[in-house]
């Protein structure tokens, strides 16, 4: 069987995972799993991606991840192979600790991001690691349910405003989402073509990119966007530069680099200015 291709676009939404050598485990005790945690963050900073959820096991992990910007093959590069340099240092080894290539499914937001980050915090439950999600303290669930604090490389509010306005309501909500997805069939039984993961229009879009021999850092046409404005006036429109920063970058035309670029801004001031917006749609 053929390898499944690697698609990257801007504001692409993965369901990752990767397995240990000869399945062998990949964390052997929990300062394991907190390095791996700590170079997330580092990829965070790096690379700008958004991290919805994570599941740690023994020889495997998972992550529901957002890019930005098409760079999901750097990033994988960084997390892996800085994670197997540590891991060997730490354990006096040498070679490989993951098996092969991550895999990546291609995820339609609206449709499945929900049932995955169930899925994704269940995998200790269904393993018989623990009884509950709660439990389990190398998942994002605690963090989400407000039984942890939130690390700054995680982002909790997008999951949590599908279950209400109010944190307090939608974490309430969200646990008893989880707990009533024991039992439940998998969402990766409706994957297609391997590697994707969404309704018949999702999947026809991002297919015709391959067969088309189409530039796959370009959007699909199920999120082109209306003509975008120059930087510039979107810069002179809007009530601060900060506001017309966000607004550049939410039209889909330019990257973080492109607006920092034009405006001679370090490419963490464009990112930390985003990120504030970001957070701010959700606050109530």
């Amino acid at each position: 069987m053929a390898r499944p291709l690697r698609i990257e676009f801007p504001n692409a939404l993965y369901h990752i995972t990767s397995r240990g050598n000869r399945r062998e485990n990949i964390y052997l005790n929990d300062n394991n799993r907190s390095t791996f945690l700590d170079i997330l963050s580092q990829v965070r900073d790096r690379f700008n991606w958004v991290f919805h959820s994570y599941c740690l096991m023994s020889n495997h992990y998972h992550l529901l991840v957002e890019t930005p910007e098409a760079n999901l093959s750097q990033g994988m590069r960084q997390l892996n192979g800085v994670y197997t340099q540590k891991f060997n240092q730490a354990h006096r080894r040498d070679g490989h600790v993951f098996q092969g290539r991550y895999k990546a499914i291609l995820v339609q937001k609206d449709a499945y991001l929900l049932e995955l980050s169930r899925y994704i915090v269940l995998n200790p439950v269904r393993a018989d690691m623990v009884r509950s999600a709660r439990d389990w303290r190398w998942s994002n669930y605690r963090a989400t349910v407000g039984f942890a604090a939130v690390p700054d490389w995680l982002h909790t509010d997008w999951l949590l405003s599908c279950f209400g306005r109010r944190k307090k309501q939608a974490m309430h909500r969200y646990r008893e989402f989880v707990a009533d997805g024991k039992g439940q069939p998998s969402p990766l039984k409706e994957l297609r073509n391997q590697i994707y993961l969404g309704d018949d229009r999702f999947v026809e879009a991002l297919q015709a990119m391959v067969e088309q021999d189409a530039d796959l850092s370009e959007v699909p046409s199920v999120q082109k966007r209306k003509l975008a404005k120059p930087i510039g006036e979107y810069i002179d429109t809007a009530r601060s530069r900060n506001e017309g920063i966000y607004l550049a970058y939410r039209s889909g035309a330019y990257t973080m680099k492109a607006i920092s670029d034009d405006l001679g801004l370090h490419y963490s001031t464009v990112s930390k200015v985003i990120k504030a917006f970001e957070n701010s749609r959700f606050k109530t």
